[in-house]
């Protein structure tokens, strides 16, 4: 009997209506994220501080993780969309209008929560609304269209900026997150925002009956964050290392990042054929694969090259960290159990970069890009031993 409180199973086409609200909020994103340390600045910041108010995304993002849960919980999928964009759209307006460093990093900090609360939302919205054949296929292109956004946001936010200034970037952001708010508003399922019939677990109820679970598929999925995440710290500072100027490096990247995105749908369609670990693991392998050879790569063609490999490593496990989450989520429980596993990768995602300094500083840049070569065969290993078999859990 299905649950109230939960969307209902829709058809895959009807499916292509959720993803137009995660482009348009991710368009946002990437719109900010360049501007928002030169908000600082101009405000008086220094270096430091202005990059410790732009991770303050981040920490809200990983903060909000646990709340999320409840929030979508008590008041449904939908309906915490459009809080999370409202709020967006408010906390854009202060940074805008911030007098100072205090002002702007709370506003810094509400859009890192509302940013979190939109993406378990949505994950939660998805995980429900598809048939289970078709759920990989589903989130990898959740993630896909997210990757997309965050790239064309930047060039949006930069055609504010020609017109109105530093300002226009932030204008260009609040009307994509408050055309995402309009868009949740047509999502197909009607039913998705009422609260769940009945009490949810506790996330202590959470932790406790799912404690196996998070202690080991929810390590590797950890180290699958933390491994994905460093690829994009490695890659640049290796270009820097070999002398590639800023021009060069962006071109690396980018066409890393191209080759990235052009792989999300056959990552999922893999995974719903095949299983979740006959692309998990592959993709830590060739991750792994990608790092070992960075060390050799001292031109600007071989370091393109180790870059393409490093984008398909990380292209061939789109959608897999939701996916893992989304097929051990309870039905009864499945926002809050999804707030659990957001702060667990989360977490992963934020350590990777960390790793990565600490081995530099410890050692060389070498043995950081081995270190992590080390993880990503450890995280294919811990996905080839509990993720579980099979077509669709």
């Amino acid at each position: 009997m299905p649950n109230p409180g939960s969307p209902r199973e829709v058809p895959w086409r009807s499916l292509a209506a959720v993803y137009a609200p995660a482009a348009l909020f991710s368009t946002g994103q990437g719109a900010l994220l360049p501007v928002l340390p030169l908000t600082a600045r101009d405000l008086g910041a220094s270096v430091a501080v202005s990059a410790s108010l732009v991770a303050l995304l981040g920490v809200g993002q990983v903060a909000g993780a646990l709340p999320a849960g409840a929030l979508v919980t008590r008041v449904g999928e939908q309906r915490a969309m459009l809080l999370a964009a409202l709020v967006s759209a408010l906390a854009l307006a202060g940074v805008v209008l911030a007098p100072g460093e205090a002002l702007l990093a709370g506003c810094v900090l509400a859009l890192g929560l509302a940013a979190a609360v939109w993406s378990l939302a949505r994950q939660s919205f998805l995980t429900a609304a598809a048939p289970v054949h078709l759920r990989a296929r589903a989130l990898s292109t959740l993630g896909g269209v997210g990757r997309i956004g965050t790239f064309a946001g930047p060039f949006a936010g930069a055609g504010g900026s020609a017109l109105l200034g530093l300002r226009g970037a932030y204008v260009v952001a609040g009307i994509a997150v408050l055309l995402a708010a309009a868009a949740v508003v047509m999502l197909p399922d009607p039913g998705a925002g009422r609260p769940a019939a009945g009490p949810a677990p506790t996330t202590r109820e959470v932790l406790r009956s799912h404690a196996r679970l998070l202690a080991t598929l929810g390590v590797a999925a950890l180290a699958v964050q933390a491994v994905r995440q460093s690829r994009q710290t490695v890659l640049p500072l290796w270009c820097e290392h070999v002398g590639l100027d800023a021009t060069t490096t962006s071109l690396v990247a980018g066409v890393s990042g191209a080759v990235d995105m052009l792989l999300f749908y056959p990552a999922g369609s893999v995974m719903d054929r095949l299983g979740r670990a006959a692309v998990g693991v592959p993709s830590m392998l060739v991750l792994a694969l990608g790092h070992v050879l960075l060390p050799f790569a001292h031109t600007a063609w071989t370091v393109a090259a180790v870059g393409v490999v490093l984008g398909f490593g990380n292209g061939m496990g789109a959608g897999l960290v939701m996916t893992l989450g989304a097929d051990a989520a309870p039905p009864g429980g499945r926002a809050v159990f999804l707030g659990v596993w957001r702060l667990v990768t989360d977490a992963g995602a934020a350590s990777g970069p960390l790793l990565v300094g600490a081995l530099a500083g410890a050692g060389s840049l070498v043995l950081a890009t081995g270190g992590v070569a080390v993880l990503a065969l450890a995280a294919a290993a811990g996905l080839f031993a509990f993720v579980p078999r099979g077509r669709n859990p």
